[in-house]
């Protein structure tokens, strides 16, 4: 585990714990050995927190590529923290460029390590879950990993688009992981890959009593990157 996430596990993580006390539900599905990648609704931006606090091994989440190249003291800061978490760069222009993010993740996968994945690409604007977009099966029939379906509940009322950090007390936080999916020998081709997603999307939409849009969720401007590479259509 990098030496940053260790000592956020020892600090951050147990400071979320006692002032949000957070329910976890389906523990038992995260295996304690091996790669896996985790994909889950995407509410706010304190759903990696949360994931990472009450995931008891080390999390890859992907990072926009541009907080990687920052000038001056505060782009060294934001790359020294980014790498020292273990953080995967992500190139928004797409492309081969936004491909370099799969051929960093499937290593670290086959290697034994966790990744996190949004399949809506982006926040929800209305707590609405939408479309899930082909980049974690890919990555799942790729790497040779499963793939844990995770629901948020309560990160949006936490920290709602907007704010800077999450306040307690605005609700009750649950993070339940569901029942690992195994896509191992399936065919990466595009209707696949459609069927695959749609059959995750459906199993986070269980875990989160959801609305589910058929669509696409609108992009933000200026959206941060939600864990899944422009490259997963």
């Amino acid at each position: 585990m990098p030496l940053l996430y260790t000592i956020g596990k020892l600090t951050v993580a147990p400071t979320l714990r006692l002032a949000f006390r957070p329910t976890v539900e389906g523990l038992e599905h995260i295996p304690e050995t091996g790669g896996a990648i985790f994909a889950g609704n995407h509410l706010s931006v304190a759903d990696e927190l949360f994931l990472g606090t009450v995931v008891p091994r080390h999390l890859a989440f992907w990072a926009k590529s541009e907080y990687f190249k920052g000038t001056g003291v505060k782009g060294a800061f934001s790359k020294f923290v980014l790498t020292g978490l273990g953080a995967i760069p992500v190139e928004r222009a797409g492309g081969r460029a936004a491909l370099s993010a799969f051929d960093a993740a499937i290593p670290a996968l086959q290697g034994g390590d966790l990744v996190a994945v949004y399949p809506e690409g982006t926040r929800s604007p209305d707590g609405r879950l939408y479309r899930g977009r082909t980049g974690a099966a890919r990555l799942a029939v790729a790497a040779g990993v499963p793939i844990i379906p995770v629901g948020m509940i309560g990160t949006d009322k936490a920290q709602p688009i907007g704010a800077r950090v999450p306040r307690p007390g605005k609700s009750k936080i649950i993070v339940r992981f569901g029942k690992p999916l195994d896509f191992t020998g399936r065919p990466d081709d595009r209707t696949s890959l459609r069927e695959m997603t749609d059959e995750l999307m459906s199993e986070i939409q269980k875990l989160t009593g959801q609305e589910y849009v058929p669509r696409y969720a609108p992009p933000r401007a200026n959206a941060p990157v939600a864990g899944e590479p422009p490259a997963g259509a």
